[in-house]
This record gives C-alpha cells, structure tokens and sequence, in this order.
C-alpha cells in the first residue's frame, strides 16, 4: 500500500494520520475489537493535527457511512445474485450478512472519509521528509 502514500486513499485505506501518514488515528488498528471501534487518539504524536475540529465532528461520517454500505451492499447484491445466481430471498440474506459482517470496517472507512474531507497531506509533515 507504500506506492499510494501521499494520496487521500492511503489514509483512508489504512486509517493514518491525513496530514503526515505517519501514525494511525486509532488507538486499536484492529475494527473489530468492538469496544474500542471509536476510540481514536486526540491529536497526531508527529504532526499534532488535532482529528477533532469540534464536538461532535464525526456525525457527518453517518452520512459517508450510508454511501459506504450502499457500495458493499451493491457489491454483495452483484456477487451473490449475479455471480453466484442466487435467489432473490438469498441475495438478499447474503446481503444482511455482508453489512453486518462488515460494519466495523464500513464504520472506520467512513471516519476515515470524513476526516480527509477536511485534510491533505503535507509531505513537509512526514517524518521521512524532515
């Protein structure tokens, strides 16, 4: 994923930092520990971007989310009815279980989304670069 450093999709993709890339904005890279799917770290430890610009910032990832479920939702509806030449009833099913499988990964990309919305990278910022 190194070739896409400096682009929006890298941050998104692996949850760092929008400014630098250098340092995860999660305090636990793993989605599905439950518990602690929103606990995220107040500011970057290399270029002290705060994440949170005010309170509750992170409401318009809700909407990112929509989008982002509409998209695996599609994606499973092609694979399961298309591909696989299911039923509708389990196509249907197939697409229940996809959303809820994925929910921690759908919930994190819209974080991620959102923030970049608002960032872009510095390469001044990056510890590589100083």
């Amino acid at each position: 994923m190194t070739f896409l450093k400096g682009s929006k999709l890298y941050s998104i993709f692996t949850g760092t930092c929008p400014v630098c890339q250098e340092e995860s904005m999660y305090k636990e890279p793993n989605p599905y520990k439950i518990s602690k799917l929103f606990d995220m770290h107040e500011r970057c430890s290399n270029c002290h971007t705060k994440y949170k610009m005010e309170p509750s910032f992170f409401f318009g990832a809700m909407y990112v989310s929509y989008a982002v479920g509409i998209a695996f939702g599609f994606a499973a509806f092609v694979i399961s009815y298309w591909l696989f030449q299911l039923s509708l009833l389990n196509t249907f099913i197939a697409i229940v279980i996809t959303l809820i499988v994925f929910m921690p990964v759908i919930i994190r990309w819209s974080r991620n989304i959102w923030v970049n919305f608002f960032f872009s990278y510095d390469p001044k910022k990056a510890k590589s670069e100083i």
